[in-house]
């Protein structure tokens, strides 16, 4: 299982481009990948999306990074060395979805498999497991489990902003083995109490 998180410049992987993807091998968490890049050439830029990113308009083009095509070529070659490419995060289809665009884009060929493992549908589940029920958003009429929700029902800090692919990746890869194993898997964290161990 690959933990992956993406940043990019917009919602839309055929118009937006990625800037940057960050993942955790799960099995052997010490293994990372993290590399960021210029936004493809004529790729549409949403001033949201940066404000959560921190990418400022001026580092979008920055020539000076490697290209959308590059680090997907990259990202593919370092989780081709892993024997389950099955993607994790929060919401990956939306990872997923960027990842397979960029390689389309470049021509590439993806064993990137669309089934995947969502942190949210995981973190769902073992409240409803533990008599817990699930915070809804009322006023859209939808789980209201998001990212920071999730981190605090794990016992962890959220994460930081801006958003930086690797920190997501790493602090969803902590939930995901809480969730699961009921043990952290970074030393920052095992002195932070899983709340239903007891």
């Amino acid at each position: 299982m690959l933990v992956v998180d993406v940043e990019s410049t917009g919602t839309n992987p055929q118009k937006h481009s990625l800037l940057s993807i960050g993942a955790v091998d799960f099995n052997i968490p010490s293994r990372e990948f993290y590399m960021e890049c210029q936004a493809f050439e004529g790729a549409h830029i949403d001033d949201g999306a940066l404000q959560i990113n921190g990418v400022s308009k001026d580092d979008v083009f920055n020539t000076s990074k490697k290209t959308e095509a590059e680090i997907v070529a990259e990202f593919l070659k370092w989780a081709s060395e892993t024997p389950d490419h099955t993607i994790a995060g929060q919401n990956p289809s939306f990872d997923t979805s960027f990842i397979l665009a960029a390689a389309e884009r470049a021509g590439l060929n993806t064993s990137i498999p669309k089934r995947t493992i969502d942190l949210h549908s995981v973190c769902y589940f073992h409240m409803i497991k533990n008599g817990i029920i699930p915070p809804l958003d009322t006023k859209h009429k939808r789980s209201d489990l998001d990212s920071d929700a999730i981190m605090k029902y794990v016992g962890i800090p959220p994460e930081v902003h801006p958003h930086i692919a690797i920190n997501g990746a790493r602090i969803e890869a902590e939930a995901f083995s809480r969730l699961f194993y009921e043990k952290s898997i970074y030393p920052e964290y095992k002195d932070l109490p899983i709340p239903w161990v007891i």
